[in-house]
């Protein structure tokens, strides 16, 4: 497959601009003496208005992929580009500021504050954030998650899925160009699961943001445009190059 920074090609096909570009990403926690490589040298390019699966067994390395990529893990070595700004060069203070404006992050336990109501768990971030009419904001991505009716029950008085919605609509409060989910219907029931994926779906084409999220689920995998399997800290396989060589052939 042949890149361009600011786009992937296919054979003779522009798809759409890069928004991350990894480059030898190198990762190893404990201490010197005990320390265990988690990525090894890993190279993704992935583009704008992409679905990404991120699939692997237990303790490949998935997830520490995703909070790489959602900078709330640093690198040993290697280059980070999201939305051509060099994350791997920022300050935390700058990597915060960049994920608060341009990331939205899904944890599968939803990280909810217990006792602030739904919506002050949307809106007090962008307040944090300095954001104008941050509870107009929130009230309106609350609504639009289902949840109009639900705006100042606590975490504890609502159910597992509409906690998680609570959560998207957290992500979606600052329009982010890249949505990052780890896990999102782990915690929940199947029906509840898949009504999440639809939600997490819905939003993804309505925005055209860049959706990665990392899954066991091998039915919510598939529904994404594009699948990256990880195991060992690299990447064993990635149905865009599968594609690339098929077009190109």
């Amino acid at each position: 497959m042949r890149l361009f920074r600011y786009g992937f090609y296919i054979g003779r096909f522009l798809l759409a601009k890069t928004i991350i570009e990894l480059k030898g990403a190198d990762l190893t926690l404990g201490s010197a003496a005990a320390s265990v490589y988690v990525l090894k040298g890993i190279d993704l390019d992935i583009a704008s208005g992409e679905s990404v699966g991120i699939v692997g067994p237990s303790g490949s390395g998935k997830s520490t992929l995703l909070m790489v990529l959602a900078g709330l893990e640093k690198l040993d070595s290697g280059e980070i580009n999201i939305n051509d700004t060099p994350i791997h060069a920022l300050s935390e203070d700058q990597v915060a500021d960049f994920r608060g404006r341009n990331i939205g992050i899904v944890f599968q336990s939803f990280h909810l504050i217990a006792n602030m109501t739904a919506l002050e768990n949307v809106a007090v971030p962008l307040e944090l954030a300095n954001v104008n009419n941050a509870f107009e904001i929130a009230h309106r991505e609350l609504k639009s998650v289902g949840l109009g009716e639900r705006l100042n029950h606590y975490p504890g008085q609502l159910s597992g899925g509409e906690q998680q919605r609570v959560a998207i609509a957290r992500a979606l409060a600052p329009s982010p160009a890249l949505l990052i989910a780890d896990e999102p219907t782990g915690n929940l029931d199947t029906e509840t699961g898949r009504q999440i994926a639809d939600l997490l779906f819905s939003k993804q084409a309505e925005r055209g943001m860049t959706l990665l999220l990392v899954t066991h689920d091998v039915s919510l995998a598939n529904r994404c445009s594009r699948q990256i399997r990880v195991r060992s800290g690299r990447i064993e396989g990635d149905s865009a190059a599968r594609r690339s060589e098929a077009a190109i052939a």
